[in-house]
């Protein structure tokens, strides 16, 4: 049986991230006007990206005192646990679950600077510490 996605789409993600940015909630409208210039979009397809995040339990909203036709949207979910998902999402769907060699691809597909380097390994003595 096909499992649903509760995760953001690539698309979705830009509309999270101007959310996570703003930390209040945030109309439709200010979605929109934020999204402006950083990718081309129409506002129906803001509208509908807002309204799949909604249906995923990503975003939630609450409806304006005055005004019962303004939505005010805010994160549920916070950046890291939508990245925790992603991460685990992929390995599941790419590596047949295999963690190690999710990490292990990405690792040799990029170039990492001596910095980065150190940083992943303070990661994983941490994480072997924390078992």
């Amino acid at each position: 049986m096909f499992k649903r996605d509760k995760t953001p789409s690539e698309t979705e993600w830009l509309v999270m991230e101007i959310l996570w940015e703003s930390g209040n909630p945030l109309t439709s409208l200010e979605i929109i006007k934020r999204l402006e210039g950083v990718k081309e979009m129409s506002p129906k397809t803001i509208r509908v990206l807002i309204n799949r995040l909604s249906q995923k339990g990503i975003i939630d909203y609450t409806i304006d005192e005055r005004d019962s036709r303004i939505y005010h949207y805010f994160a549920v979910k916070t950046r890291e646990e939508c990245l925790g998902e992603k991460s685990r999402r992929f390995a599941d769907s790419y590596f047949a679950g295999d963690k190690t060699n999710a990490l292990a691809s990405l690792i040799q597909n990029c170039d990492l600077t001596d910095g980065q380097i150190k940083e992943l390994e303070e990661i994983l003595r941490k994480g072997k510490g924390s078992e």
